[in-house]
Order: C-alpha cells, then sequence, then structure tokens
C-alpha cells in the first residue's frame, strides 16, 4: 500500500470522524434542552457580585 493512499484514507476518516463530533455538540447544545443549565450558567459570573454585597 502506497504512503499517499494510506494518508489520503486517513485525511478522509478523520474529515468524517470530526463532521460527526461537531453535529454531537450542535445536537447536544441545541436539541438537547438544557435551558435550565444554561440559564444556570449564564447567572454564574454574578455570583460574586452577590456574595460581595451580602458580607459587605
Amino acid at each position: 500500500m502506497n504512503m499517499d493512499t494510506l494518508f489520503n484514507h486517513a485525511s478522509s476518516v478523520m474529515t468524517v470522524v470530526s463532521f460527526i463530533t461537531f453535529s454531537g455538540i450542535l445536537w447536544w447544545a441545541y436539541v438537547h434542552h438544557k435551558e435550565t443549565d444554561f440559564a444556570a450558567a449564564a447567572q454564574l459570573p454574578f455570583a460574586d457580585d452577590e456574595e460581595g454585597t451580602r458580607h459587605g
């Protein structure tokens, strides 16, 4: 088997694997309906501010 042929097949396989991974991330983010988790994570930067005003 020629090395160029081997690298071409490996490149094709990695392209397919990368596309499947990207599709899985999109599915997890948009289809899995994690709005409550995302809403809680969006409020994390403000959590320190609330702690500082309570103790200050």
